[in-house]
């Protein structure tokens, strides 16, 4: 469907798995590809994984070793076949940019199988199997092991690789980003405090005004918030008033303030009829950035769904930070029912929204809730949807729920809910309630 770009450096790997500490003599990046620009942000390394030098069986635990690589900030792993599944363990280190420390060994979510378009549409059939992307911050280094799982299938899928991503610098969302100094600290305060403040709507829910031609007006949104004039409150219009139930149109950091690359993904969008449903994930990809750091994590992400596992565009439709921060993913219009990438055989008349992290064992921030609240109220209200209410979708085909079936669920759900996975983890899952509640409250429902 798509090669791997410019910037992309594919490296030869020996039985031993050890790369040299620099590139062979002669070795360069492929060229660009027709139909992509060469000066696109960020690259993609692209490492071949076999099994150890103890062992050639596809059986056999895979390993590899890579002391100097060119920077990068998330990593993952893919394969050829996006319908196998990796049973076992992905485990990594990664050495940090400037000071040369390793980290020890993380685990990487392998069981994303249900993340991912529906079976039998196009870019299901154009998808590898991927893991996960872990976020590990800037780094030069990196090691790597898989290893079958006990009592699984024991047999690793055939052309795995490790994909290291840099996101490319962004002016205009990383210099403008807000850099205090507690809001990460604000944005960590209860659940509690944070839904007492949802009992009703936002005082501004009125149209926002343009920005004044002297410059960007700045922003009083949640601890944390991203000061950039690109937001959706600045470009779209307000909900139309016939709308009984429409939340506060939240501010929403656009896919131009978050620098995606618009020239990376595929053109055209595809559409579902209406938003029914929205499913709440975790990204898994670890919970050490700064809200600062957010859209690079987004770049990160976006470039491994494209370029890594093949995908048409980022899989979500919405992301959330551990500030509160809310930003546009697939593109095609935010306030339109674009069909994501998300939730395996749910995709249809649903959207999927993102928390960026990991929170299976970690509380998720009460400025995240809030502001899954927030969007929920609003997007689904767009569609007359009660965020307390429930719905039937009929399910493509997942691992859960055969093809066909009709499946009732909340309005507000979590992926576990359609598909046999963690996500958004338990702690984010259990939060989902309290998400429910205040979202309704925001559309003035009693």
């Amino acid at each position: 469907m798509r090669g791997f770009l410019a910037s992309s450096v594919q490296v030869a790997v020996s039985t031993a798995l050890v790369l040299p500490l620099s590139l062979p003599s002669g070795a360069a990046a492929a060229p660009p590809p027709a139909d992509r620009a060469p000066d696109l942000p960020g690259s993609t390394q692209s490492l071949p994984l076999a099994p150890s030098a103890r062992s050639l069986a596809p059986s056999a635990e895979h390993r590899l070793s890579a002391p100097r690589v060119r920077p990068f900030s998330l990593v993952g792993v893919v394969w050829d076949d996006a319908d196998t599944e990796l049973h076992g363990t992905v485990q990594v280190r990664t050495r940090a940019v400037g000071s040369g420390r390793w980290s020890g060994w993380r685990k990487v979510e392998t069981h994303n199988h249900d993340h991912g378009a529906d079976p039998g549409t196009p870019e299901r059939r154009a998808s590898r199997g991927s893991t996960a992307p872990l976020w590990a911050g800037a780094s030069d280094g990196v090691e790597a092991r898989v290893r079958p799982g006990t009592g699984e299938p024991a047999r690793l899928p055939a052309g795995m690789r490790l994909e290291l991503v840099h996101p490319g610098e962004d002016e205009t969302a990383e210099t403008r980003a807000l850099s205090s100094p507690d809001a990460e600290t604000r944005a960590h305060s209860s659940l509690a405090a944070g839904t007492r403040a949802l009992s009703g709507p936002e005082p501004d829910a009125g149209p926002r005004p343009h920005s004044s031609p002297a410059g960007p007006r700045p922003l009083s949104g949640p601890p944390g918030a991203l000061p950039f004039p690109e937001t959706l409150a600045d470009v779209l219009p307000a909900a139309p008033a016939t709308l009984p139930y429409v939340g506060p149109r939240p501010r929403i950091v656009t896919r131009k303030g978050w620098g995606a690359s618009e020239s990376l993904r595929e053109n055209g969008f595809v559409y579902s009829t209406k938003v029914k449903a929205a499913f709440v994930h975790h990204s898994a990809t670890g919970n050490g950035y700064t809200c600062k750091q957010a859209p690079s994590v987004l770049r990160s992400i976006y470039r491994y769904h494209v370029v890594s596992t093949g995908w048409r565009d980022i899989g979500y439709n919405f992301a959330v930070d551990k500030c509160g921060n809310i930003y546009e993913g697939r593109a095609g219009g935010v306030a339109k029912a674009v069909r994501g990438a998300h939730t395996l055989g749910f995709n249809t008349d649903s959207m999927g929204i993102a928390v960026l992290g990991s929170y299976s064992r970690t509380d998720p921030p009460a400025a995240a809730v809030t502001a899954l609240a927030k969007l929920t109220a609003w997007k689904l209200g767009l569609f007359q949807g009660n965020p307390k209410g429930r719905v039937t979708l009929t399910s493509g085909g997942s691992g859960k729920y055969a093809k066909g079936r009709k499946v009732t669920f909340n309005v507000i759900s979590g992926h576990r809910d359609g598909f046999h996975t963690d996500c958004p983890g338990a702690r984010l899952y259990g939060k989902l309630g309290a998400a429910r509640t205040a979202s309704a409250g925001y559309q003035g429902r009693v």
